[in-house]
């Protein structure tokens, strides 16, 4: 039964995002179209799939290298943490990320980078937008990410769903010079 659960609200999840990805151009990129990507893991017993955008940190015009975090992603403004379509978040089994439980089904993931601060994590309701969801009054929460200084630059937006040795898992963001994270665990 649990199974069944979890196929229909992965293809419920994508049924809604299906019409708005059809309806929008992809954004090119060095590579061309900045590629998608899905990444999960099973933790806990738990599936947890983000799938999302990847730019690349060079300029498609150009091919110059951007500043990415400060410039091409601006402090205090939101971020759809990708490229394209709205980066999405489905869990089977509720999820506790910072002081919020997270229902089982699809959410909508993006940023609030700040450069001297604290940033954050919004996790919406509103799911199959286009970047950014217009309204914070869906956002079921903003929980802090930790900021860790990366050893080599990374050229193309990575994200990263990763089992914790001591139970739970990370949700990990890595980009340019920095990587951004949050633990989580499950909720049974």
């Amino acid at each position: 039964m649990n199974t069944l659960k979890s196929i229909l609200t992965i293809i419920a999840a994508l049924t809604l995002a299906s019409p708005l990805v059809a309806q929008q151009p992809r954004v090119a990129s060095s590579g061309g179209v900045s590629p998608h990507e899905t990444t999960s893991a099973v933790i806990d017993g738990n599936r947890v799939t983000v799938t999302y955008g990847r730019p690349f940190s060079k300029d498609p015009k150009t091919g110059a290298t951007r500043k990415i975090w400060g410039g091409l992603v601006p402090y205090g403004k939101a971020w759809r943490m990708g490229s394209d379509e709205a980066t999405l978040l489905i869990t089977q089994q509720p999820l506790v990320i910072g002081e919020t439980t997270v229902p089982p089904g699809a959410y909508t993931l993006y940023m609030v980078p700040d450069g001297s601060g604290t940033s954050k994590l919004a996790i919406s309701k509103t799911v199959g937008q286009w970047g950014v969801p217009v309204s914070e009054k869906n956002d079921l929460a903003r929980v802090d990410l930790k900021k860790e200084a990366l050893e080599k630059t990374v050229d193309q937006f990575t994200m990263a769903v990763q089992k914790n040795l001591s139970g739970g898992g990370h949700l990990k963001m890595m980009w340019e010079n920095t990587q951004f994270s949050v633990a989580f665990t499950v909720k049974h």
